[in-house]
């Protein structure tokens, strides 16, 4: 038997007992983690498509480890401008191994977890909601428009993760160098899948940097970095 799941923003043709590196996840090293987006089942001649995924249908696997993938050297070039830029990037994995394909029933079992995660995220949405009102009302009587900040100066943090952290409340340094790396990226899975391999812990203290205007400190601190990770 084997399965086509969605892990992270990519699709992989996974079998039990099978070890895959997929996108960074947030889950420990040690600790079981599911996934339900399940697009395609093949046992023997039988093949059930889901429509996109299949209702029922679970993937188990267990957090081996977390590496850094192998070096990857970015170089660009214009003719005639005197212009050369060369990077280096190492993307963060994760490597798991499939325990178990479950083609159907595994939602039932499911259910009951996921309602009580429900009321915990819509409690906490409510009390993000309540710290976006009241800071909200500070900025309007010192400023004449409350701008976020532009967050992509944060290294790693791209344009959907800045909307994501806007949308979630925290739309300038201040705030998100306040915010633990935990719930920044508990804030990024929640906002997409395809978000949900990212790492913020350095992100608050980029941040804090920029918040101080220290620009010059927070320039040294990223050349040190590979991707916004230490």
């Amino acid at each position: 038997m084997y399965a086509i799941v969605e892990i992270a923003g990519q699709q992989f043709k996974v079998a039990k007992d099978q070890k895959v590196f997929v996108n960074r996840l947030s889950t420990e090293e040690g600790e079981k983690v599911d996934f339900d987006n399940v697009l395609l089942i093949g046992d023997g001649d039988k093949t059930t498509l889901g429509a996109p995924a299949i209702d029922g249908a679970l993937i188990g696997a267990k957090v081996l480890r977390h590496l850094k993938g192998d070096k990857v050297i970015v170089f660009k070039k214009k003719r005639r401008k005197g212009y050369r830029v060369k990077n280096g990037h190492r993307q963060a994995l994760t490597e798991i191994v499939i325990e178990s394909i479950v083609a159907s029933g595994a939602k039932k079992a499911e259910k009951a977890a996921p309602k009580k995660e429900t009321k915990k995220s819509e409690s906490k949405a409510e009390a993000v909601a309540t710290e976006k009102a009241a800071p909200k009302a500070k900025p309007a009587a010192g400023k004449a428009k409350g701008k976020a900040d532009d967050l992509k100066k944060i290294e790693g943090v791209g344009p959907k993760a800045a909307e994501a952290m806007v949308n979630a409340g925290l739309d300038t340094f201040a705030k998100v160098a306040k915010a633990k790396p935990e719930a920044i990226e508990a804030i990024l899975a929640e906002a997409s899948s395809r978000l949900a391999h990212l790492v913020a812990n350095t992100w608050p203290q980029q941040a804090q940097l920029a918040a101080d205007g220290k620009w010059d400190e927070l320039k040294e601190l990223q050349e040190n970095l590979d991707g916004g990770r230490k």
